[in-house]
């Protein structure tokens, strides 16, 4: 996945300022992103502070480490399984 070039701060802060009042077009202009893109980070982030946004990141990265020794525990599982069937 491609990294932002918005740290959680400042995409919150982006959320923010279109919250008390600016218009959307305004913001996207300031920030140097698109309405698309605006809306998608909202969507991920609208209504969070800074910290909560930070424990998300965290619990993002620790899911996609526990989903990797899933696979490599499940692969090792159909390994043994196959050569326990041939012999």
């Amino acid at each position: 996945m491609r990294k932002s070039r918005f740290t959680e701060a400042q995409i919150i802060g982006m959320i923010k300022e279109q919250e008390a009042g600016m218009p959307t077009a305004e913001v996207c202009r300031r920030h140097g992103l698109s309405s698309a893109t605006f809306y998608k980070l909202k969507a991920k982030y609208g209504g969070l502070e800074v910290s909560e946004a930070a424990r998300l990141k965290a619990l993002e990265d620790e899911n996609a480490k526990l989903k990797r020794l899933l696979a490599d525990t499940m692969l090792d599982n159909v390994l043994l399984k196959d050569l326990l069937g041939k012999n």
